[in-house]
């Protein structure tokens, strides 16, 4: 990198005065980035990216990552962390222009049917890079369009079970053996007999209905659609694993994530579905992580069941320093890197980390989530997703309050699946 010889100070003081400069200009422009000005650097910045990133631990682990890069390429990096659906609509919006505000984003596998025929995302094969062989396979579905590289799984968020081990074991499944959907139901009906919570959900928002639930259908070898995105839920799988899902939620309550967490970390409820973001279990807590097998029984079919929510990395197409962006990104893709990240919450969607012994001496929770990692769905990459799963959880939502039966639900659900798909309205 091309440095000019300056004092140090001076080095110092030109460095903050940019990074200052752009955070102002960036507030103007629809919000602050955090410009990390507060660092002292040595040196002259040679350009600065401007990353959008989902806030959370999904956000603090590629910070945290950021100064070694800024060290070694002497590229100053700004991070705006946003909420899922600001984070969503932000860099959509920002496609349209000739020069992006952003650089760098995550990008949730869901948005990529809308993300690719809007062209916000930058073909990265163009760029030189490609995914290698130690990412899990399964996880790099969602990052080809027409066979080049737009993304790269950056953080592994996938359905997991987060379940109490006191209350297991009581129930006669002791060390996470938890093999069945059966034998979920068994620890979730032992805690409520026992005057505990048993299955705890997500009943707010239509979004964490259904995604609470797919990994429930995909058990009983259902989906929401066929190959060809045509809705599948007035289906004898759907019917069967939704009258399943409503017995086991009658043994517990809905609660928010916060909630729901402290609920099985403090014995008061047995199970629920959870993210490797959320939580990390305490090698001597109560609270641990098991794979969904897929299997409603013991003798039945296993089935990929877990649902991917994982946070990719791309660059956007309208980047201003794609080059260094791309560069960025590959940095943020190391093995290496990607392994440091474990210590602080990281979930890299690679082998060399999820099944490396010192890692998993360290944090024993990893081999569940690449347990499930490798089983994993993507959900249906469909740019209609978000109207998609707002009908779809609101009828469910109906049906397990008891304003409709399981019937009248999914075949009303059906009915406007199809005429939202094929029959948009011209409002």
């Amino acid at each position: 990198m091309k440095n000019t010889i300056r004092k140090k100070t001076l080095f110092r003081c030109t460095a903050l005065i940019m990074t200052s400069i752009m955070a102002l200009s960036l507030v103007s422009c629809g919000g602050a980035f955090s410009s990390r000005s507060h660092r002292e650097v040595t040196w002259e910045p040679v350009a600065t990216l401007n990353l959008a990133l989902r806030e959370g631990t999904y956000a603090d682990v590629i910070e945290k990552s950021l100064e070694g890069f800024e060290e070694e390429t002497h590229i100053l990096c700004n991070v705006k962390k946003l909420g899922e659906d600001d984070l969503h609509t932000g860099v959509e919006k920002d496609a349209v222009n000739d020069v992006g505000r952003f650089d760098l984003c995550m990008v949730d596998g869901s948005w990529m049917a809308e993300y690719t025929e809007e062209g916000v995302l930058l073909n990265l094969s163009d760029y030189g890079y490609e995914l290698d062989d130690d990412i899990i396979e399964a996880t790099k579905t969602i990052c080809y369009h027409d066979g080049k590289v737009y993304l790269a799984p950056y953080y592994g968020n996938v359905t997991i079970l987060l379940y109490n081990k006191r209350l297991a074991s009581a129930a006669g499944y002791p060390g996470g053996q938890i093999e069945s959907l059966d034998d979920l139901y068994d620890i979730c009906k032992y805690a409520e007999e026992h005057r505990n919570i048993g299955f705890l959900y997500r009943g707010d928002t239509p979004n964490n209905v259904v995604v609470d639930f797919l990994p429930f259908l995909l058990s009983y070898g259902g989906w929401v659609v066929d190959e060809n995105n045509f809705p599948t839920v007035d289906t004898p799988e759907f019917h069967q694993a939704m009258e399943y899902y409503l017995k086991l939620i009658n043994t517990g309550k809905a609660e928010s994530k916060e909630n729901l967490i402290l609920a099985i970390v403090n014995q008061a409820g047995a199970m629920g579905v959870g993210w490797p973001g959320w939580y990390t279990p305490e090698r001597n807590g109560q609270a641990d992580y098991a794979a969904i097998t897929g299997k409603v029984s013991a003798d039945s079919e296993a089935y990929n069941a877990n649902v991917y929510g994982i946070w990719t990395l791309g660059v956007t197409s309208n980047s201003a320093h794609k080059e260094e962006a791309v560069q960025l990104l590959s940095y943020l893709m190391d093995p290496e890197v990607q392994k440091a990240t474990v210590e602080y919450g990281g979930v890299p969607c690679r082998y060399s980390s999820l099944r490396d012994p010192a890692v998993l001496e360290k944090f024993p929770q990893y081999k569940p989530v690449c347990d499930a990692l490798e089983g994993g769905v993507y959900r249906p990459i469909m740019s209609e997703w978000t109207d998609f799963y707002t009908i779809l959880g609101t009828e469910m939502k109906s049906i397990m309050k008891g304003d409709k039966t399981v019937d009248a639900g999914l075949s009303d659900a059906q009915r406007e699946l199809e005429d939202m798909l094929y029959n948009p309205s011209d409002d």
